[in-house]
Parts: C-alpha cells; structure tokens; sequence
C-alpha cells in the first residue's frame, strides 16, 4: 500500500454524520473486478441529480473542492455495509486522509489496506475545525503522521492518536503481508527446520 508520512493539502468538509458506504459508493457501481475506477463514483448520488447533471452546489463539484486530499465529516462515517468499494473510491477519488470524530468499525479497518488514513478526533478539537473548514472550504491543512498533528494555515497544531502498530503500517507503507514479510528470513528459517512437523512424534522404524 502507499506509504504515508506527511501531506498538505486542501481540505473540505461535509457537515453529515452517519455517512455510510452506500453514500459513498452507491452499489450500483460494484460490478467491477478490479479495485480501479470507482473514483468517478464518490458521493454519486450527491454529486450528481436524477438526470446525470452535476450538482454545483455540492463541495466535491466546486473550484474549492477540486484536488482536496482532506475530508472532514460527522461522527459515524462509513458505517453500514462492509463493502471494500467505499475505500477504494475515496482513494480513487484523490482522498488520502478522512478526519471525523469516529468511524464504522469495517470501514475503519479496510481503510488500512489502501493507506487510506483516518483520524479521530474528540469534539473539542474537532467541532472548531470542521467549523473553520466549512466557512472557509479548500482550507489547507498540513497532516503529519510521525508528529501525529494537524497543523492549519496560521500554525495552530492539532495533536492526533493512533495505534502506534496502524501508525508503523502506515509510515512504512505496509499492508498485513507486508508487516509479516518483514520476518521474511525467521519464517523460511522456521519452515525449514520443521518441514514435516507431522512426522515429529512417529516412531522411526527401529525397535
């Protein structure tokens, strides 16, 4: 997965909680086999009317909302079904950190397997930044996983707290595989040295 250590960027804001992944990913785009182009799918539904015709007053179809690599929204974002599609949209739609105040179980844990970073903040730090960022929308906002802060435009710093393992997954750039293939050699060597371990308790033939 893409490693992850710090990011400036614009960030936006969508002040809706319990956002869940059909809004994010509606499940008439999971037809697909692969993990690439669900992108253009982000918040269809909000992004776009009954005729196709894009909304402009929606954040994401906004000169201030292009490019934005930060999304900030409510309590319970990616909540409902587990689909790993709302993930892989939100990375394909450009997004590489969501900052809410907490997060659908499933969807907090697939998100690790694209780089895609969440974090959680406590009402108290996060209500005065959503506030900024919605008043002031395409905010820049510098995230900085190693000193585990938000900092804004005018140097206010925002600590953040992580799971220090997550927190190394990320820095390193490492899904499950890649965390276990760091012990590369101790396996191969461990392998080796009970290539039959079923045989382990036979008697050897010998009286």
């Amino acid at each position: 997965m893409k490693a992850f250590t710090v990011l400036t960027s614009k960030a936006v804001a969508i002040d809706q909680p319990n956002i869940d992944t059909d809004l994010l990913i509606p499940k008439q785009f999971l037809t697909r086999i692969d993990r690439s182009g669900y992108g253009p799918f982000l918040f269809y539904d909000l992004r776009f009317d009954d005729n196709g015709q894009e909304n402009e007053g929606f954040i994401l179809n906004r000169p201030e909302g292009q490019k934005a690599q930060i999304l900030l929204a409510r309590e319970n974002f990616g909540c409902g079904s587990s689909r790993e599609h709302a993930v892989w949209a939100l990375d394909g739609f450009g997004f590489r950190v969501v900052i809410a105040p907490s997060f659908g179980d499933i969807f907090y844990n697939n998100s690790l397997s694209q780089g895609l970073l969440l974090i959680k903040l406590p009402p108290s730090s996060f209500e005065p930044l959503i506030k900024r960022v919605l008043e002031t929308q395409g905010l820049e906002l510098t995230v900085d996983l190693k000193a585990q802060t938000i900092t804004t435009p005018d140097s206010q710093v925002i600590p953040f707290e992580i799971d220090s393992l997550r927190r190394e997954k990320y820095l390193q750039g490492l899904d499950a595989i890649g965390l276990t293939l760091r012990h590369e050699e101790a396996i191969l060597a461990y392998e080796k040295a009970h290539a039959k371990p079923w045989q382990a308790s036979l008697p050897t033939g010998k009286n």
